[in-house]
């Protein structure tokens, strides 16, 4: 691939043409190699680096830019030196595991907020993501960056409609103001969980075609409603506290990053 179409992988139109997006930047680059040690779609990538990074462990071939060229091709405005075009992985036909719980985001538009619940669930595991037609672009390089490298740990299904669910899963469960608290146990039993954008929410008949039972994270009401990404934050700890074994659970490490 060109460098003229590399720098067009900024925008998705161009990504879904070429089949590629990028992922910029040291520790995703890190990332990147480690999710290849085990999946083999991330073992096809090209790195493009400064001459700060010339001498690079890479295993995927290198290609020495100058800064300048780095700056065109970054979507950063101070970029590290060191970038990765990527394949963009095929439609999954993998069935899901059994014993994965599936986290459904209707139309989310946030970058940020994707990026984040997609660390989220990188952190605890099991958790497969599914996005609704209309959602942000999970490869868009703002959500690259934000999820940390996590986009390359997480199952993750693109346009998948609202009204499949109900094929798939017999148990989905949704947040709701009037539900029941998501410490009920429950919270637990359910195989999909259902999150709404983050201004509409989601359309009410849906949720009743679904018969998703709705669950609450209770709070003192000072304010509307909470953060899309937080509300998913907060839920899977909760299925992650209520179905781990004190003896064994392990809080881990925490940044603020």
């Amino acid at each position: 691939m060109k460098l003229d179409d590399i720098k067009k992988l900024h925008q998705k139109k161009y990504r879904q043409a070429l089949g590629h997006f990028l992922v910029e930047g040291e520790h995703l680059v890190l990332e990147l190699e480690k999710a290849a040690r085990t999946n083999p779609h991330w073992q096809q990538a090209r790195l493009l680096v400064t001459d700060a990074f010339k001498d690079w462990p890479s295993p995927w071939p290198v290609q020495v830019v100058s800064e300048r060229q780095m700056a065109l091709l970054a979507d950063t405005k101070t970029p590290q030196g060191i970038l990765a075009v990527v394949p963009l992985p095929k439609a999954s036909t993998q069935q899901p595991n059994p014993a994965e719980k599936a986290i459904y985001l209707h139309e989310v538009q946030d970058p940020g907020n994707l990026g984040t619940i997609l660390r989220t669930l990188a952190w605890f595991g099991g958790l497969r993501c599914l996005l609704s037609p209309g959602s942000v672009d999970p490869y868009n390089p703002k959500v690259v960056r934000a999820s940390m490298g996590a986009i390359f740990h997480v199952p993750l299904e693109i346009d998948v409609p609202l009204d499949s669910l109900a094929e798939r899963y017999s148990r989905i469960a949704c947040l709701d103001l009037g539900g029941h608290p998501i410490a009920s146990p429950g919270f637990a039993d359910h195989e999909c969980y259902l999150f709404g954008n983050e201004a509409r929410g989601v359309p009410a008949d849906a949720l009743n075609e679904l018969g998703a039972t709705a669950y609450t994270i209770p709070g003192a009401a000072a304010i509307e409603s909470l953060n899309l990404a937080s509300a998913v934050n907060m839920s899977t700890y909760e299925l992650n506290r209520l179905g781990s074994d004190p003896k064994t659970f392990h809080p881990g490490k925490c940044t603020g990053v």
